[in-house]
């Protein structure tokens, strides 16, 4: 069973393991956070009330986190599964869990240009990409829900 909760602080010491995946870390197209600036970050995620977090939980065991956020006057959302979670559909499913939480539209996404696991994993959220002048760069794909 997949569920979507709270994020707690006794859930970070995975996210950070998470995000130290190698694999994980080609897939995203940026470096992990050390440890220091890991905490940092997702101390200002959590006290930021426009900030919303969710934690991932499959079968009683945590997978991973879906977060929403404003950048640059757009709300966006991003995810981070566990590699051991991967392939399953449980990303679409968190990610469709997390929209009918977070109900603002538009809705943003940045993905990486060869992840094309999230690639799908957006478009069966109902996400398109938009035109290539809004695009975030060369490496990284922009995709929006309407």
């Amino acid at each position: 069973m997949i569920q979507l909760r709270d994020t707690q602080p006794a859930d970070l010491p995975l996210f950070f393991e998470h995000q130290r995946d190698s694999v994980a870390v080609a897939m995203v197209g940026f470096r992990s956070r050390d440890r220091a600036t890991f905490d940092h970050h997702w101390a200002t995620l959590l006290a930021n009330r426009l900030v919303l977090t969710k934690t991932l939980v499959v079968d009683d065991v945590v997978a991973g986190h879906v977060v929403s956020w404003l950048s640059d006057a757009r709300r966006e959302v991003g995810y981070w599964i566990g590699r051991a979670f991967w392939g399953r559909g449980i990303a679409t499913a968190a990610l469709n869990a997390f929209l009918r939480i977070e109900t603002t539209r538009p809705l943003y996404a940045g993905v990486a240009r060869h992840n094309i696991g999230s690639i799908r994993v957006l478009q069966k959220c109902g996400f398109a990409m938009t035109s290539s002048e809004e695009k975030r760069d060369d490496s990284h794909l922009l995709f929006v829900l309407r």
